[in-house]
């Protein structure tokens, strides 16, 4: 794939609900020559996001969503992405779960990271279930978004050891310094294809 300029990369929305530490890895990465993307929006369903920050930092768009009236929500969200042009979507730590609806309007178009090696430990408390197993290894995953939880398409995964003395504390940050590297060669891998 032929390198992109400025006004050819595919704009992108980063949904977050918390630090935002991937979405602040993802606008590092858009700064490369080599980023196929750029972020144009993030969009939040916590008005207390830490990571929201990052849009004043790099002076890019924010925008809060209440999902108490979660069809309302999305169908606003949809034009929101419309107007702004939204290519791709980058699920970064949003805790939301999207209707079927919304996903399949945006098949093949969204992507998430996951702490797990998925199939195994979907949705949440992952370190603790993967503790509590007993298990060597554990991980993350980058995979595109189905209407069935962490169910997608696997698109790359990043595998960690799991030593004696392993906290789910210890095992978290281990595993957040991989998920930083391993979203931006995700994007990089599906555009070269």
């Amino acid at each position: 794939m032929a390198l992109l300029t400025g006004s050819n990369k595919i704009k992108t929305a980063v949904f977050i609900s918390g630090k935002g530490s991937n979405l602040r890895s993802l606008i590092k990465f858009t700064k490369t020559i080599k980023s196929p993307i750029s972020i144009e929006l993030i969009i939040s369903d916590n008005l207390k996001a830490k990571g929201l920050k990052y849009g004043k930092i790099f002076r890019i768009k924010k925008k809060i969503f209440n999902f108490k009236n979660k069809k309302f929500t999305e169908n606003k969200l949809i034009s929101t992405l419309k107007n702004n042009e939204i290519k791709i979507i980058c699920l970064a730590g949003f805790m939301q779960i999207l209707s079927k609806s919304f996903i399949k309007r945006f098949k093949g178009k969204i992507l998430n990271i996951h702490p797990s090696l998925l199939p195994k430990y979907k949705g949440l408390n992952t370190h603790k279930r993967a503790l509590n197993d007993n298990e060597k290894y554990s991980g993350c995953t980058v995979h595109f978004v189905n209407t069935k939880l962490d169910s997608g398409k696997i698109i790359l995964q990043k595998k960690v050891k799991i030593l004696k003395n392993e906290t789910e504390n210890s095992l978290a940050k281990k595993i957040l310094v991989e998920e930083h590297k391993l979203y931006p060669k995700a994007i990089l891998k599906i555009f070269s294809l």
